[in-house]
């Protein structure tokens, strides 16, 4: 009789084991696939559209004159290889004029400028043009003077841009002035000869 009760609290505590042992693999499977799905929402996608708009030009703006055309660049790239609503459209058109300076900025109202901007994008994409890449200039390549009480600098950027199996190469020149806040802004710019 005692053998058999033996048995029986051998059984019970088998088979408390294995509930155990399988609720511990149960628990763990359910952790690993809860981990992989947070991982998976981890994993969002951000457009260069998106990076670029993140940026807050007041407490992060580009120090230096290469810095800012840099800028400027990417966002012209954005504009001309993604595709975007019309809110993010004005949204990107907005954080580029805040590279200009407020002189280059006041010649046209902000509705003006949103219009011409949209209607240059539309453009660009009717005819096919994106931006590949662009080429800044080495720092010692950006020529800094004094006039009139300001500082300047002048550069050049070349744009690389495809239009369907067509290479198009276009050399800008861009002149920058610093302003009060010591931030180098976009006076204007221009094809150069």
């Amino acid at each position: 009789m005692a053998k058999n009760k033996k048995k029986g609290s051998g059984i019970v505590k088998t088979t408390l084991i294995f509930v155990v042992l399988a609720a511990m693999i149960v628990g763990f499977y359910y952790y690993l696939s809860q981990k992989d799905a947070k991982e998976k929402e981890d994993d969002v996608t951000i457009t260069k559209s998106q990076q670029v708009l993140m940026r807050n030009l007041e407490t992060s703006y580009p120090p230096s004159p290469k810095e800012v055309v840099k800028y400027y660049c990417d966002i012209t790239q954005c504009f001309y290889n993604e595709t975007h609503t019309e809110a993010e459209v004005e949204a990107l058109a907005m954080q580029i004029r805040e590279l200009y300076d407020a002189e280059l900025a006041g010649n046209q109202t902000e509705e003006e400028y949103l219009q011409q901007v949209k209607l240059e994008v539309l453009s660009m994409a009717s005819n096919g043009i994106t931006i590949t890449s662009y080429g800044l200039p080495s720092s010692t390549d950006i020529k800094y003077f004094s006039n009139e009480g300001y500082e300047w600098a002048r550069m050049y950027c070349t744009l690389n841009m495809r239009q369907e199996t067509k290479i198009l190469n276009s050399v800008e020149q861009f002149l920058l002035r610093k302003d009060e806040n010591g931030r180098w802004k976009i006076y204007g710019w221009e094809l150069a000869e």
